[in-house]
């Protein structure tokens, strides 16, 4: 299995920094749509892209694609796949489902076509009458669209934007995956000093530290692929191996944190010990209305709490006036605010020079760039 075909979702808004990410990584995106970019590549790639980028939420192997208007022609298509040349006889094998604009809209009864396809192939190539699937697992993901039915099975295992370092999270924290790309899409570079002055679990602070160290993000995590025989082990190894080589320690970047909350603050310092990047972030107990900017062309880049996220919009309805009453004072500055108030550039006092809609979970957001003079 030389030649994979790997889908790497994200989330809507995020494809374009998946992109760079993936040529960063020196991968050819081949396809690439709303939510996804699509790569060729080998088992090293899969292992390179789980392990280091920054954005994406998972990644997928494409199997198969082929129209299906019947449930005939959906068990046909799936049993002429060759599934054992990734399943073991052992494999234990799960099927997950969506359809979108398809004559198959019961998404149960295509899992079960899918799940009895997968095992009579299975059984016949193995010259067995069942499968006890007590082995590795294998998430085989069945989408209808507009009857075209799409078979991926996932590498990623949990969502990779769960890094291993967030032990604890605030009410309503915001995705490690949405931070990062929030970071790449911002003017700041490691040599720039950055503030978050609404902190919570420290998410985007420790994102950008672990940016600016080379650490990569899903070095503290396992995969399920790391579980697969025809994904050798000395791969996985040796690209762990590397990415611990690759790390800068000898570099520090100046990032500050700060929340009101003396208990969140608590868990971002933890966050960030496990992260490995306590060492070069400076967590503060503060009202965001009462702190002062420090230094100059700096990058401010903040989640503020808003009503839909967390319910309270009366108490948090003056945070974009506490915002913007920041830059007069130092203009200098860059930032760069996720928020789904629409009102927000009116209350922060100015246009901002670019929006951009992302989505916070399942939560439309626009991200407002402010963008200030660069050194």
């Amino acid at each position: 299995m030389d030649n994979l075909n790997m889908v790497i979702t994200c989330a809507f808004g995020v494809e374009a920094s998946l992109k760079r990410e993936i040529g960063r990584l020196g991968l050819v995106v081949s396809a690439s749509g709303d939510g996804f970019c699509e790569v060729l590549g080998n088992w090293d790639d899969v292992v390179l892209a789980n392990l280091w980028l920054r954005c994406a939420d998972r990644v997928l192997l494409k199997f198969g694609q082929f129209p299906a208007d019947n449930f005939d022609a959906l068990f046909d298509g799936v049993a002429a796949i060759c599934w054992e040349d990734l399943i073991p006889a052992d494999g234990r094998f799960t099927v997950v489902g969506k359809s979108v604009k398809s004559g198959l809209s019961s998404v149960p009864a295509c899992q079960s076509i899918v799940k009895k396809a997968i095992a009579k192939r299975l059984c016949g190539h193995y010259g067995i009458e069942w499968l006890p699937e007590s082995g590795a697992e294998y998430r085989v993901q069945i989408a209808m669209l507009r009857d075209i039915a799409t078979l991926t099975v996932d590498t990623s295992g949990a969502a990779l934007h769960k890094r291993g370092y967030r032990q604890m999270a605030s009410d309503a924290p915001i995705k490690e995956t949405l931070a990062a790309c929030m970071i790449e899409l911002s003017y700041w570079r490691r040599d720039r000093l950055l503030l978050d002055p609404f902190c919570g679990s420290g998410t985007i602070a420790i994102e950008a530290a672990m940016m600016a160290k080379n650490i990569a993000p899903g070095l503290l995590r396992n995969f399920a692929a790391e579980g697969w025989g025809v994904c050798p082990a000395s791969i996985w190894k040796n690209a762990r191996k590397a990415a611990y080589h690759a790390i800068n320690t000898d570099f520090n970047p100046q990032i500050f944190a700060s929340d009101i909350d003396g208990d969140i603050i608590k868990i971002a310092r933890e966050n960030a010990q496990i992260a490995g990047v306590d060492d070069c972030i400076t967590f503060d107990i503060a009202d965001a209305a009462k702190i002062t900017l420090p230094g100059e062309y700096g990058i401010l880049i903040t989640n503020p709490p808003y009503g839909h996220r967390l319910g309270d919009a009366p108490k948090i309805h003056n945070l974009p006036q506490i915002l913007g009453g920041l830059f007069p004072k130092n203009t200098s500055w860059s930032a760069y605010i996720i928020t789904a108030d629409e009102s927000f550039e009116s209350q922060f006092g100015r246009r901002a020079n670019a929006k951009r809609k992302l989505f916070n979970g399942n939560i439309k957001t626009d991200y407002y760039q402010y963008h200030g003079p660069r050194p």
